[in-house]
């Protein structure tokens, strides 16, 4: 069913969430807040080195050390063999994930872990690590993707043979995979061309900097059963990942989600939680596992450092003929990066004829890369769009009409496959080009770039229940982690349907005990795809109702409406029940009303979103201030726009992040020398402007409500909007991120230079 966009009485509002309250004041719980009575603190010991082999692992003082209680090391893993699992937006291999949870043969980068300990205090637990004696034998390293890809380079695998080829090979390297796909013939298309420009990009690894690092407490019963309290953004995921690796039945691991403080995508995986796991069945005690920030850095999955080549060519009156890209992608010390998503999303903002896109899937001496809102696309885009600029500088076009013309609409072919239904991609340009910010002044100094992007959205499992209570109340119960607000979107959407205040609808995010599977938080798809099952449920409620008061009524459901949150009878005797009074009598026309859905939801919208940004750029010395900043995307329908600007803001001040500041420095024997927030540099408040928001709403027909995902899209753009900002202050194309100060500075006066 789909409802009337331009009537409705909740949805598009803005009331306060329900959970904000106890999240502002300190009540919420999460992860690290839980304990358990007679808790054990684990800890993990991590290599020192980039690249090493494991001689031995002598653990004996630890286990001999008064409190300790447990003590794992990789050889007490399971052996699993390769299996891909779908978590979030990516899939992992399983097998990798257990040789990532806990080295065996050798460690790969700074930070993997090797051992664990659970002890009855964290003090016990240090000392207890500091006796674990490891023999290495430290190996050769690599960190550049680049260089990871030559044939001299140091292997991480003797297994791994690059998939893709038309050939196996038959020998090993660290290029996991190629992948290729395209439209039409890009030879051809070139030929065609009045210009043509070959670019070069590079971006470094980027960490989601979420405020809350990983937590875990995990009580093994016995029974047989795990209790398991986290933070993540899948407990689903996380039941299911523990049970293959530990060797486990799914469902003798009860997830209990705990609030989430940031995840970003950085959160739908497991590092501890199989340990705490593990520790607690030898222990036979609870085991409370929390990270530090240096660990966070070290050990779990920032997003890819990347080097991108473009080609692109243009007719003079601004068509794209042609263009070919090749993205390389470091996935750290495992296979799995997201190249794949860029290549898919990178040129996809355009109609294109010609076009083709390789990708490489390479390993390197790092921590395993991650998911970070719409994985690899704003690396993609950053490489396209910094080339799309100078195209339009070139041809003295505006860079939003150039976008236009080339701009993907209803019927565009996507290099990925589909065919584009009804998408807003023009109707982001447009609203763009007609903002005041466009329109506004510059000084000295000053420059103003623009950039678009595109993500997928994904749809993927969803299960709720909507329970109606006798005093006419309601209780959503789904099973979709709140990151961005969902619970307040699945009040206003079941509000709607069954025609009551928000105020009287309650939301649980259930444990994995308490409800059937559900995908995990990622890929904008909750208020998607878990909308839709809340939805059907709350109709199945009214469908409910309305046969309970036509028995009441002594008429035919049929003569039955549900408006303004009451049955009304369409015959007869003009009569009425609202949802309080038919909920009263349930206990005797029926029993409880509980509406129901289980859904494997397909149709995502996707989303287009066209950022503008403003800089001001100090030439003495090379510092880069962000004077205003407008976003600019389709969401389809906004269920609360004040969490769609929130997930808009958010991605704009992440992306500026990337562009200006943030970066993993490695020291020459592959050491991570920046593991906190001191030294890795995020944008603050004081370093922004307001982000302004313009929602465009071009409704998906596939949701009852018109919604597209709306938080990847908005870290797509600002990487080449800031960089396509700084060349039009100042004149000069920066193509590798960050730009800080020091680069800055230096690529200005190189400019002097060649000026002279």
């Amino acid at each position: 069913m789909t409802y009337d966009l331009d009537n409705l009485k909740i949805v598009g509002t803005r009331p306060i969430r329900p959970d904000g309250v106890d999240k502002v004041t300190g009540r919420a719980n999460f992860g690290a807040d839980f304990k358990m009575p007679g808790q054990l603190i684990g800890k993990v010991l991590r290599s020192p080195h980039a690249h090493a082999r494991i001689i031995s692992i002598d653990t004996s003082k630890a286990k001999a050390l008064t409190g300790v209680k447990a003590v794992i090391v990789g050889e007490d893993m399971i052996d699993i063999a390769h299996e891909l699992s779908q978590t979030g937006e990516t899939a992992i291999d399983v097998h990798d994930l257990s040789l990532n949870v806990l080295a065996r043969g050798k460690v790969l980068y700074d930070g993997h872990a090797l051992a664990a300990v659970a002890a009855t205090t964290a003090k016990i637990a240090d000392e207890a690590l500091a006796l674990i004696d490891v023999q290495y034998e430290v190996l050769p390293h690599v960190i550049d993707v680049d260089e990871a890809m030559k044939p001299d380079a140091p292997v991480l695998h003797d297994d791994m043979f690059t998939k893709g080829l038309d050939e196996t090979p038959t020998t090993p390297s660290n290029i996991a995979s190629r992948m290729e796909m395209g439209l039409g013939d890009v030879e051809e298309g070139f030929k065609h061309a009045d210009i043509i420009i070959e670019r070069s990009y590079k971006t470094k690894a980027v960490h989601q900097g979420y405020i809350e690092p990983h937590a875990v407490v995990a009580n093994f019963a016995e029974d047989g059963t795990a209790f398991v309290w986290c933070s993540s953004q899948g407990h689903f995921t996380v039941r299911d990942l523990c049970a293959k690796l530990l060797g486990m039945d799914s469902s003798a691991i009860r997830v209990i989600p705990a609030e989430i403080g940031g995840g970003f995508g950085g959160k739908t995986t497991v590092y501890i939680e199989p340990l705490a796991i593990a520790m607690s069945k030898l222990a036979g005690r609870p085991v409370k596992m929390t990270m530090t920030r240096a660990e966070v850095f070290r050990a779990t999955g920032p997003t890819p450092a990347t080097s991108m080549d473009v080609k692109i060519g243009v007719t003079n009156d601004g068509k794209i003929v042609a263009a070919d890209c090749e993205f390389r992608f470091h996935a750290g010390a495992f296979a799995g990066s997201p190249v794949g998503a860029a290549c898919m999303a990178g040129l996809t903002p355009y109609a294109l004829e010609n076009a083709r896109v390789v990708g490489y899937d390479v390993v390197s001496n790092t921590c395993k890369s991650g998911a970070y809102r719409a994985p690899g696309a704003p690396n993609g885009a950053f490489a396209v769009e910094s080339a799309m600029d100078e195209l339009a500088q070139m041809l003295k076009m505006d860079p939003i009409e150039f976008r236009h013309i080339n701009a993907a609409e209803e019927g565009t072919k996507a290099i990925y496959g589909p065919t584009f239904k009804q998408i807003g991609c023009k109707d982001v340009l447009v609203a763009t080009r007609e903002h005041p910010h466009y329109k506004s002044n510059l000084g000295p100094n000053q420059g103003r770039g623009i950039a678009s992007g595109f993500w997928f959205n994904v749809g993927g499992q969803s299960n709720a229940a909507v329970n109606v209570h006798e005093d006419g109340t309601v209780t959503v119960v789904e099973g979709s982690p709140d990151i961005g607000g969902t619970r307040a979107a699945m009040a206003m959407m079941a509000a709607e349907v069954l025609g009551i205040e928000y105020e009287r609808v309650q939301v649980v995010v259930a444990d994995t005990a308490s409800i059937a599977h559900n995908d995990g938080t990622g890929g904008s798809r909750v208020t998607f795809a878990t909308g839709i099952a809340v939805t059907n449920a709350a109709e199945d409620v009214v469908l409910q109702l309305r046969t309970r008061a036509a028995a009441d009524m002594g008429i035919d459901v049929e003569d039955v409406v549900w408006q303004d949150g009451s049955a009304q009878a369409t015959k007869g005797d003009a009569k009425s029940m609202s949802l309080a009074d038919i909920a009263a009598k349930a206990a005797r026309t029926g029993g409880i009303i509980v509406g129901r859905s289980s859904i494997n939801a397909r149709g995502a919208g996707p989303s287009f979103a066209t950022h503008i940004c403003d800089v001001e750029v100090d030439p003495e010395t090379g510092y880069i201030e962000i004077l205003r900043y407008t976003t600019v995307q389709d969401v389809g329908k906004a269920i609360h726009p004040s969490y769609v600007e929130g997930q808009m803001q958010g991605g704009a001040v992440q992306g500026i992040g990337w562009a200006l500041n943030e970066e993993y420095f490695y020291n020459e024997d592959g050491l991570l020398e920046n593991p906190g927030f001191l030294d890795y540099r995020m944008p603050v408040a004081s370093d922004l402007p307001m982000i302004d928001t313009v929602l465009v709403e071009v409704a998906n027909p596939n949701h009852p409500f018109g919604v597209r995902g709306v938080g990847e899209a908005p870290l797509v753009p600002p990487l080449a909007a800031v960089v396509n900002a700084i060349y039009d202050a100042t004149g000069v194309r920066m193509t590798e991120l960050p730009v800080t100060p020091i680069k800055m500075l230096a690529a200005l006066d190189a400019y002097k230079e060649a000026a002279e």
